[in-house]
């Protein structure tokens, strides 16, 4: 929930929430239809936290709206394209049935053609996450560091009621090891005053050891 007044932002229902943990079952039946990944549709119970980053940051039922779990998949082949062979084995490995009508992926201005809201860089977050192989999906370090951002990166921004930013740089040295590649793409230089006075220099920044399950 997303208090756009105070910039405040609450993360609740985790009714369904679990670690996943390497080699551990799942189960596929999980997450609203319309945000389903298509590798849950596909009855993977090997699936890691990529699943997470389908699920679309814009209107679902404007994409996706499937009355049932065959009926969604058929949406999202309308938009994505009939997956491949490679693809298929990528979401589960064990999926035996490959008849599908061959459809080819439609372009996604044509798909957001009715909303002239989205934006192109909008559309780019979007299309980093809408990938049927859930190894290839953007992840969140590349997908802050996109255009889409930009505003938040500029001195001047404020909330649509006036009011300042909340700190939105003020990364850990755990944060900053993930990709730390990355870090000057997405925290402006006038953020890192703050984190030199938490003892974190991006011109010297060494990265430490972090657990792979960390690592997007």
């Amino acid at each position: 929930l997303l208090d756009s007044h105070t910039g405040v932002l609450k993360l609740c229902d985790f009714g369904s929430a679990k670690v996943l943990a390497p080699g551990e079952a799942n189960v596929s039946y999980i997450c609203s239809r319309y945000y389903r990944a298509p590798e849950l549709i596909f009855g993977s119970t090997q699936y890691d936290f990529a699943v997470g980053k389908y699920k679309q940051s814009f209107d679902a039922k404007l994409l996706f709206s499937g009355e049932s779990g065959v009926d969604q998949l058929v949406e999202i082949i309308k938009v994505l394209g009939t997956p491949t062979l490679e693809q298929i084995r990528a979401m589960n490995p064990h999926y035996s049935e490959y008849k599908f009508p061959q459809i080819r992926a439609s372009p996604w201005a044509k798909v957001f053609r009715a909303r002239p809201a989205v934006t192109a860089e909008a559309i780019d977050v979007l299309a980093g996450f809408l990938v049927y192989d859930p190894a290839k999906r953007r992840s969140a370090f590349e997908t802050l560091a996109l255009p889409f951002f930009d505003e938040l990166r500029e001195p001047g921004t404020r909330m649509p009621s006036g009011r300042e930013l909340p700190p939105l740089f003020d990364f850990s040295e755990m944060e900053l090891s993930i990709r730390p590649d990355l870090n000057r793409a997405i925290i402006p230089p006038h953020a890192e005053a703050a984190l030199r006075d938490q003892g974190l220099d991006l011109a010297t920044f060494r990265p430490i050891r972090i657990q792979h399950a960390v690592l997007s």
